[in-house]
């Protein structure tokens, strides 16, 4: 039996490719790796998630936020290479299923990374949102940033989603779904919050009383400390009341004079 030598050639040069092809893109996807680490470094991204709770999980798994990008940009070059190297090697692969792989792997890549920014700028706008908030003394408040940080949450999962194929009505409805449920959330939730709103504006346009005064609301009486758009805040030798302007303009103040 004649052996084909040509064919055995052809073979040992497609497997050899085939290696070389896995050596330079091993080698390309590590480079690339630090390099985008390098990058991010020295763009602050690290003083930026600093503090995130994202930070602090991918900290407590051994890493950082910073390595775990780079990381998702090897892994991509690795598994574009990989790809390359079954399809030079003519594995068992068909065609139509390599390209289909080849397509759908940079859709995994982007949203791999959106869905990582996303909770990296969800856990930062919580933390600026609620240091903006930090001086309004309603409780209401406190649900605000953890609102902001699940709405950004959210709507990177959308965009995640639609990166790996998820039909874009489906979509269009979970974010008009999500949209609704926020907006009867805060009706719901935010309702004394939004009367104090508007109660501090005419507090603050009309001044009944101003810092310095001594002012008894309901059972609460003391000198005024600060008037605010939510709160009025009142103390005395022994208490401070901080008292929502809605229920200053449902119960009424009086002023004492000297």
């Amino acid at each position: 039996m004649a052996v084909d030598w040509q064919v055995i050639l052809q073979e040992e040069y497609r497997i050899v490719l085939a290696a070389l092809i896995l050596i330079g893109g091993g080698i390309a996807g590590y480079l690339l790796g630090r390099l985008n680490k390098r990058v991010l470094r020295a763009a602050g991204v690290p003083e930026v998630v600093e503090g995130t709770p994202f930070e602090r999980t991918a900290r407590s798994l051994g890493t950082t936020t910073v390595a775990l990008i780079a990381r998702i940009t090897s892994w991509f070059i690795y598994g574009v290479t990989i790809l390359l190297a079954l399809n030079t090697a003519e594995l068992p692969l068909s065609t139509q299923l390599f390209w289909q792989i080849t397509l759908f792997v940079p859709h995994l890549f982007v949203a791999a990374l959106v869905f990582i920014l996303g909770f990296v700028v969800a856990d930062k706008a919580e933390l600026l949102v609620s240091e903006r908030l930090r001086s309004v003394k309603l409780p209401e408040i406190s649900v605000i940033p953890r609102l902001v940080k699940y709405s950004i949450v959210y709507v990177a999962s959308l965009i995640a989603l639609s990166q790996v194929g998820v039909a874009t009505l489906t979509l269009i409805v979970l974010f008009a779904a999500y949209v609704l449920a926020v907006i009867a959330f805060g009706v719901v939730a935010f309702w004394d919050l939004l009367r104090s709103g508007a109660a501090g504006i005419y507090l603050l346009l009309n001044q009944p009383y101003g810092i310095g005064d001594e002012i008894r609301v309901a059972d609460n009486r003391g000198i005024v400390q600060e008037v605010d758009m939510f709160v009025t805040r009142i103390e005395n030798d022994d208490e401070e009341f901080i008292v929502p302007n809605h229920v200053v303009m449902r119960n009424g103040a009086v002023r004492f004079r000297n």
